[in-house]
């Protein structure tokens, strides 16, 4: 291998410095390693930390965090789930979680897809093994979750979960299979658990809508977690105009979690406010057991408050809408 010889002292120097860097990098050990990729963000990645070393990692994903200087012990924990051709930073950068950890002082926790995984990035929802308990890409985030519960020293009875789309999905195989570990959860623009088996299932469910009954629905969840009698709460969120996962799938994912609450649907309360109809089903508790939301005009995406960001920096669907579902979840479900 052929090297280019530097032409100035300065850019000696910088080679020098350079190859310091790799020789000291190769000899390290695994734990001091695993340390330094901890303690300091990539540089570009929203401040983002790495995390290596969490667990087996079944499922070969990557985790990140970000922990707010607002943080502290028993701080609240929210696992942010991206959807098809997005990464962790852009999601963060687009869907204002980092400032609503900031403000709320939230840790939060960011599984990504590898391309080696999905050729789009999509969590695989829809494969069996990946959402497996104890198996598989769900495995992965279990101990992502517990890895940081732990470190941070986590108050275990408010972690949450928050996905977009595949993301969704993803975050409703969570809630289903290990119920005891979350608070709530929000799906936005996804799909119940469990409609499909294989990616031809997935696209006729994304585009048709699932054809189990609401009973059956629920019968999926249960066999998964048979013994759960307090299951999270769960705000589902939907864009009446979404052309690439029908809402349908959000009216299921609805009839799923009621029958899961034991609720009926006629008891709920309906409204609407600045993004179109709303229905609330509570138990005599501060915080709604089920939320939906159907979104006005709404096409395929995360609802977010308008910003102003060049287009360079503008994150694939995030859609400017009158609310923003983070915020809508911070304010209604994690904050105390």
């Amino acid at each position: 291998m052929r090297f280019k010889l530097p032409y100035s002292l300065s850019g000696l120097m910088r080679e020098q410095a350079r190859w310091r860097r790799r020789i000291a990098k190769a000899v390290a050990s695994p734990t001091e390693a695993i340390t330094a990729r901890a303690a300091k963000p990539r540089a570009g990645r929203a401040r983002l930390s790495e995390i290596s070393g969490f667990g087996t990692n079944p499922g070969r994903l990557r985790m990140l965090e970000y922990v707010p200087a607002s943080a502290g012990k028993d701080s609240p924990l929210v696992v942010v789930i991206h959807g098809c051709l997005q990464n962790a930073e852009g999601y963060a950068k687009g869907s204002g979680w980092t400032k609503l950890a900031n403000e709320n002082g939230i840790i939060l926790l960011f599984p990504e897809q590898r391309r080696e995984n999905n050729n789009n990035l999509c969590f695989n929802w829809f494969r069996p093994s990946a959402v497996a308990r104890d198996r598989g890409e769900l495995m992965s985030i279990r101990q992502m979750i517990e890895h940081a519960g732990d470190r941070h020293e986590v108050d275990q009875s408010r972690v949450y979960v928050h996905g977009l789309s595949a993301g969704a999905a993803m975050a409703a195989a969570l809630l289903v299979t290990y119920p005891e570990m979350f608070a709530a959860g929000q799906l936005v623009a996804g799909l119940p658990y469990g409609v499909a088996r294989d990616a031809v299932t997935a696209l006729s469910v994304m585009k048709s809508g699932p054809r189990q009954s609401a009973e059956d629905l629920a019968d999926l969840a249960r066999r998964v977690s048979p013994n759960t009698i307090n299951w999270p709460s769960v705000s589902i969120w939907h864009g009446a105009a979404d052309r690439i996962v029908t809402p349908q799938n959000a009216r299921a994912s609805l009839q799923q979690w009621l029958h899961l609450h034991q609720l009926q649907e006629a008891g709920g309360r309906m409204s609407r406010d600045r993004g179109g109809l709303v229905h609330h089903w509570d138990d005599g508790t501060a915080k709604p057991r089920v939320e939906f939301r159907l979104l006005d005009s709404l096409d395929h995406g995360l609802p977010i408050k308008p910003a102003r960001r060049p287009p360079s920096q503008q994150q694939p669907y995030m859609l400017e809408a009158a609310l923003s579902a983070p915020n809508e979840f911070v304010r209604s479900f994690v904050s105390p």
